[in-house]
């Protein structure tokens, strides 16, 4: 029997939210001379997964965010009011919104994902792959989480011994982590819009050029030891598309090579204009892939046999939605010399500054 099935109706899922976190509440806070009011948060997290386990989206939603208000009036210093005395409360009550929030959504899209293997390939490959997305999500989410936790934790334990720039290196890994959460969430959402067909490209006239060093801009924050180079013809013309969606493509891309690519290695990237159409190439002298496994790759929740690390498998699969929501193809090829590259080939009207200029 599937772990999210036997749901009770909407109005019976509110009912027994609200309740839930009444009567824990109303428990703590008899005994809050005992219990922390940190410790409180944790205990209604406990509850608010409970929920999430056998109710819908919305319901948990609700849980979630009356929890927090619960324990904002009542457990956060002063009670009794919505004003919260200290940034480091501030900062814990964000974070607690923040992590319930994406616990409701991960939860909704994993009994998503059970309910669509189960159609297509049956109950025994539905709970491998269940098991195998709720195993490399804890990994991938676990560790921004921790950080942002070991962070704020030292801001409250800490803060009156911690020098300005102390607390602005803490304040740097919160958001350091929160833009890696944010990134999780991110290929979630949109793998949800792709398999939702909601998809719909927003087009206008794009710089090539300058959006490929925005998205580098968003590579560098990771640190990456590898060489990245960029090579863009200069007489590229304008091209009206996506840009977001071709942002979140190479952005992907440039990611997958960070991440597999060995130590030190060379990413390369080109962009030029062939015959009405917009290439992007990604290009680096790694191991390059398994031949056997090159068809595969861009499967959702794909990854390569011996990778020696976990992911969601997500990248590559929203980099091929996104490039064909374009009206775009990508393939992926082996060098002779050494290494991987990745083709992106998308028509589209094109247009030079000047032609923009004098219309």
């Amino acid at each position: 029997m599937s772990l999210f099935s036997n749901r009770p109706g909407k109005p019976q899922q509110y009912l027994f939210s609200l309740v839930l976190i009444a009567c824990v509440a109303s428990v703590c806070f008899v005994f809050k001379q005992l219990i922390d009011y940190r410790v409180v948060a944790f205990i209604l997290l406990v509850c608010v997964s409970l929920v999430a386990m056998k109710m819908d989206i919305l319901p948990v939603f609700v849980t979630a965010i009356t929890s927090a208000v619960v324990w904002d009036f009542f457990f956060i210093p002063p009670r009794f009011t919505f004003s919260i005395g200290s940034t480091e409360d501030r900062l814990m009550l964000l974070m607690y919104l923040l992590i319930a929030t994406i616990h409701a959504v991960l939860t909704y899209k994993m009994r998503q994902v059970e309910k669509a293997f189960q159609v297509r390939e049956g109950k025994a490959n539905t709970i491998r792959l269940y098991n195998t997305l709720l195993n490399s999500l804890s990994h991938e989410l676990r560790t921004p989480i921790s950080a942002i936790i070991g962070a704020t934790d030292n801001l409250q334990s800490n803060g009156e011994n911690l020098t300005e720039e102390n607390k602005l290196e803490l304040l740097g890994e919160i958001s350091k982590a929160s833009f890696r959460l944010n990134q999780q969430v991110e290929n979630l959402l949109n793998m949800s819009r792709l398999e939702s067909g909601s998809i719909r490209p927003k087009n206008d006239w794009c710089d090539i050029n300058e959006l490929i060093y925005q998205v580098m801009k968003e590579i560098e924050e990771n640190h990456f030891s590898q060489r990245f180079l960029i090579n863009v013809d200069p007489e590229i013309p304008l091209f009206k598309l996506d840009a977001g969606m071709l942002e979140q493509v190479l952005y992907n891309l440039l990611m997958n090579a960070g991440r597999y690519t060995p130590v030190n290695s060379t990413i390369r990237i080109s962009a030029a204009a062939k015959d009405g159409r917009l290439e992007l190439q990604i290009e680096d002298n790694g191991k390059g892939f398994p031949e056997e496994e090159i068809a595969k790759v861009f499967d959702k929740f794909y990854r390569l046999t011996n990778s020696g690390s976990i992911g969601t498998g997500l990248g590559l699969s929203i980099v091929k939605g996104f490039t064909e929501a374009l009206n775009g193809t990508v393939r992926l090829e082996n060098i002779g010399t050494g290494g991987a590259k990745f083709v992106i080939s998308i028509q589209a009207e094109t247009s030079y500054l000047d032609d923009l200029n004098n219309g």
